[in-house]
């Protein structure tokens, strides 16, 4: 017991949604300390004065961005930062030894020009990108325990890759008739002031946007192409709904087969994630709700099957700043050091 030492870590963006989650897990996590919090516009400042519900169990400053001092004094790093900020960072940090868990965009793509055509930004970085793993574990679990650069996925690419895996792997479903309809939250816009969360703006109302060009097309693409074989078109429209957190993805697919039923489904995703603490398949004829996810690790899926269009409807519902954003980052953090990848996460929502 004598030699034990928390491993330290290090949180880049700890200012925004993503950084206080990881901020309060990690506080609470048995084998880290966090030494370091990071921050542009709010160096200089105590982080209680930032968070100040935290500010008891939080006595650190938000320090400015160097990646020199970072790699120093750290050995795991989250960077919670706006796109095109993270690649321009990572290979330093990584040149000093730490372990680096992106929950940008900038590690995502396994082809930068993907990166490039959607998010606006030519890259230097090819040879550091090409040693990224894509970061949900359900799928690339082993692969991510042999990394050193992790690009954790979107919120609804979570959400979304959770309910289609299964059905591709295992060439259940004709790819190209699936349809992703997601809603989400209105704090997956980050804390910086926007007009359309506005409460005035939002409450009461709900509506589709980035429709046939969200940023997170891509993404879900190519991990349902890696798991196809080939590549595929999904359709993928995101809705903005009046609540603080949680996304529920809606994904419809014609059946190869149209003799399956629910219950065969449901026996082939729990075989699917028999080895996946986060994941939960509900019990026929159960439909899940964001809030049985929110505020845990947690994500809850439901099936059904319509004989009439012999189409396959699945419903998964996670919290987006936690699985679909700090927890599973953190999750990741586990598995690369060999820890049980439960650690230090929430197993239980808030409820109600």
């Amino acid at each position: 017991m004598g030699n034990f030492r928390r491993v330290p870590v290090g949180i880049v963006g700890a200012s925004g949604y993503g950084g206080v989650q990881l901020v309060r897990l990690l506080m609470d996590h048995p084998e880290v300390e966090v030494v370091y919090l990071g921050g542009e516009s709010s160096a200089g400042k105590p982080f209680g004065e930032l968070y100040p519900h935290l500010a008891h169990a939080v006595n650190l400053p938000v320090e400015e961005v160097d990646p020199e001092i970072i790699g120093d004094r750290t050995e795991v790093v989250f960077l919670s930062l706006p796109n095109g900020l993270a690649c321009e960072m990572a290979p330093k940090l990584l040149e000093k030894g730490c372990l680096v868990l992106d929950l940008s965009a900038d590690y995502r793509f396994t082809d930068l020009t993907t990166y490039t055509n959607w998010y606006n930004k030519q890259r230097t970085d090819s040879a550091t990108a090409a040693t990224a793993v894509y970061g949900l574990p359900e799928l690339y679990r082993s692969r991510i325990a042999e990394a050193q650069l992790i690009g954790c996925p979107g919120c609804y690419p979570t959400a979304s890759l959770l309910a289609l895996s299964p059905l591709l792997k295992q060439g259940l479903i004709i790819p190209e008739t699936a349809i992703v309809d997601a809603k989400s939250g209105t704090s997956g816009g980050g804390r910086q002031g926007k007009i359309n969360l506005l409460l005035a703006e939002a409450d009461n109302s709900l509506g589709a946007y980035g429709v046939t060009r969200h940023r997170h097309t891509p993404e879900i693409e190519q991990i349902c192409s890696d798991l196809a074989g080939h590549e595929v078109m999904i359709q993928f429209t995101p809705h903005l709904i009046p609540m603080v957190r949680g996304i529920l993805a809606t994904v419809y697919a014609t059946l190869r087969d149209p003799g399956l039923v629910r219950d065969d489904l449901i026996t082939i995703f729990r075989a699917f994630y028999r080895n996946s603490p986060w994941v939960r398949i509900c019990e026929s004829g159960e439909y899940p709700q964001t809030k049985w996810a929110c505020g845990s690790n947690m994500c809850y899926i439901g099936l059904e099957v319509d004989p009439r269009t012999g189409r396959v409807i699945v419903m998964s519902a996670i919290d987006n700043l936690i699985k679909g954003q700090a927890g599973q980052a953190i999750q990741c953090m586990n598995i690369m050091m060999g820890w049980d990848e439960t650690l230090g996460l929430p197993k239980l929502g808030f409820y109600p």
